[in-house]
């Protein structure tokens, strides 16, 4: 059984895509990490690892007859599973996937929230080895939730892992950018703005780099886009919205 303090900690990334060889190509090169297998799995799953050698999330092709586009997605710690899913589907979400098991590692499932965002939830079998901290270079250093009803989907995450609303900013018509944490800052939420047009709700994460500017370069230069951006946001940090060869999303950042 896991330790009550892994509830509401994220704890792992992973990239579901068409080419996984061709996506670690990519991200090594824009992002800076190494690539190691995950031995033991029953299909090909690679682990990303950040400079300093911690592992940061995993990447795999997307199965079989799943009819998604590549993307990101996050795995969030509870202290046992059945009662997250049964406290998600209380409040309005329901499951994705069925509950999968990787022997030594965990329990996990995927859900989504009430306004249609998928995230997962992580039953693990030990506590993390790392201790919580705050981002270092080529960490997920920021959780960005699109939504149609920002407050709603506030108390929603609230009320299942405890993260607390740190402060809201004035958006003007789009409402308010609502950001929460932990001990510190995780990320924000947001009223989904008009130009996503038909996209469902959904979790954007942002990877750490040292620059975006030159970030933004070594995505154009291997085949990925630049969405929006760089530039700057409050507080002084800087940001880039892109989008990977094969078409997954994602961001970088800089402090």
């Amino acid at each position: 059984m896991a330790d009550a303090s892994v509830k509401g900690r994220i704890l792992w990334y992973e990239l579901l895509t068409t080419d996984m060889k061709a996506a670690e190509k990519f991200y090594s090169a824009v992002v800076g990490w190494t690539v190691t297998p995950f031995e033991g799995s029953p299909q090909p799953y690679d682990m990303w690892v950040r400079p300093g050698g911690a592992t940061v999330g995993g990447c795999m092709t997307i199965p079989q007859g799943m009819n998604f586009p590549p993307h990101w997605g996050m795995y969030v710690g509870v202290k046992n599973l059945e009662e997250g899913v049964a406290a998600i589907e209380k409040a309005g979400g329901s499951a994705l996937s069925a509950v999968i098991e990787v022997p030594t590692v965990g329990r996990m499932r995927t859900m989504k929230d009430p306004q249609g965002a998928a995230f997962s939830i992580y039953e693990p079998v030990s506590p993390p080895v790392q201790p919580e901290a705050r981002p270092e270079l080529g960490d997920i250093s920021w959780h960005e939730l699109y939504t149609t009803d920002a407050p709603a989907a506030v108390k929603f995450y609230g009320d299942l892992f405890g993260w607390r609303e740190r402060s809201v900013m004035d958006m003007g018509p789009m409402g308010g950018y609502h950001i929460f944490g932990r001990e510190w800052d995780l990320g924000g939420i947001m009223k989904k703005p008009p130009e996503m047009g038909q996209a469902p709700p959904h979790w954007g994460l942002y990877f750490r780099v040292a620059d975006v500017n030159q970030g933004a370069e070594r995505v154009k230069a291997n085949g990925g886009q630049v969405l929006n951006g760089p530039m700057e946001v409050p507080g002084g940090s800087w940001i880039v919205n892109c989008m990977d060869p094969q078409g997954g999303h994602f961001s970088l950042h800089h402090l």
